[in-house]
């Protein structure tokens, strides 16, 4: 019977940058969409059905003293895989439990830093869908930041961190992953904050987020600030945590930026997304660490799996910032965008409230890459 490895510790290996031998037994075309990455991760791919009859398809392309992953959808085809290669005298094979659909959904928690008094930040890492979250901790109150749909995660770090969650708070109406901010804020009895100019069409009450309206968490000098930052939603809101920690949701992220395409109004939001980034944030300070809600790119994994950068390194180095010509931009942002998120309508429409899909069907809609930016 083959050996398995659970979904955290593989997330644990890709954020500590472990050398990560992976063999994915889905359709090319499956893995060609949306694969595990990592700084250190190799992945070989031969479909489940050409191993039918045997490994000689791989026995070459895989070193017997090395550690083998075998990655199905489900799991189910990476064990029968994985029994296959011990049969044929590789000994260290594991089958990724529950296969690409249970990756999608690991949060990793991630510390970015101590608060100036007395609280905590941290990022939740969703890599198998690029998606990232932010937990604030002080003085016994916490609260979330575009939270995603395995709310029981955030559930079970508050209870170890002994904080009751207060507020929880999304930057924007997500079109890639459906948010559990409203069902968590409803479960804990904490306040659900949206954007308004996002919830014109939500069929459910919200707390709306305005620029000037801080949220404080716990009594300390905690505190979230909104910034109205449109582009990639009409009421795309950014944050500043702390006066250091800059969240820009889907706005700016670390190489690349957002895209203003989502709803269908990219030629009206184009603009916005422009002001945004070349004169909203330019107003800021330049030492604000940059935290947005996706990365696209395995590079953008830093230390301990953390993705950050200063926001002043961003204006030298993301090709996103360099774009001067503003006809140029205009039609980068328009015209160089990589095929929409799986089922984004149907995840926007559920993120409104209009409907409520099985969790099983919520699961289906998830799978495959976040796609929110702009290709450079």
């Amino acid at each position: 019977m083959a050996k398995t490895i659970a979904p955290k510790q593989l997330a644990q290996k890709v954020i500590n940058h472990e050398e990560t031998l992976i063999l994915d037994v889905r359709n090319t075309d499956e893995f060609d969409n949306w694969k595990i990455e990592g700084g250190k991760v190799e992945v070989v791919n031969e479909p489940y059905f050409n191993l039918l009859d045997g490994i000689e398809p791989v026995e070459s392309k895989l070193a017997k003293d090395k550690e083998i992953i075998v990655v199905c959808a489900k799991g189910g085809s990476s064990e029968f895989v994985a029994d296959l290669l011990e049969e044929a005298g590789f000994s260290n094979v594991y089958s990724l439990e529950g296969g690409m659909k249970a990756w999608s959904e690991h949060l990793e928690p991630v510390k970015v830093g101590d608060l100036a008094d007395g609280g905590a930040l941290y990022q939740f890492v969703r890599l198998g869908k690029g998606c990232l979250s932010y937990f604030i901790e002080s003085n016994g109150e916490a609260a979330i930041i575009d939270t995603a749909r395995m709310i029981e995660t955030y559930e079970e770090f508050a209870n170890q961190k002994e904080v009751q969650i207060k507020h929880l708070i999304d930057t924007h109406l997500h079109a890639d992953h459906i948010s559990g901010g409203r069902h968590l804020a409803q479960k804990v009895g904490g306040t659900y904050y949206l954007p308004p100019k996002d919830a014109t069409e939500v069929t459910f009450d919200y707390t709306p987020l305005e620029e000037g309206n801080d949220i404080m968490v716990g009594n300390t000098a905690v505190k979230v600030q909104p910034i109205y930052s449109p582009g990639h939603t009409i009421g795309s809101t950014s944050f500043i945590i702390d006066d250091n920690y800059l969240v820009t949701g889907d706005i700016l992220f670390v190489k690349s930026i957002g895209r203003p395409d989502l709803a269908g109004l990219a030629e009206d939001w184009v603009g916005d997304l422009r002001n945004t980034l070349y004169n909203r944030y330019k107003e800021l300070s330049d030492d604000l660490i940059v935290l947005p809600a996706h990365y696209s790119f395995a590079e953008e994994l830093g230390k301990g799996g953390l993705v950050s950068a200063r926001l002043g390194d961003l204006y030298n180095r993301n090709s996103g910032l360099q774009v001067e010509d503003e006809a140029v931009f205009r039609k980068m942002v328009t015209e160089n965008l990589p095929p929409q998120p799986n089922a984004y309508q149907e995840i926007r429409e559920t993120n409104m409230g209009k409907i409520t899909p099985e969790i099983e069907k919520q699961k289906e809609m998830e799978t495959g890459p976040n796609r929110c930016a702009v290709e450079g």
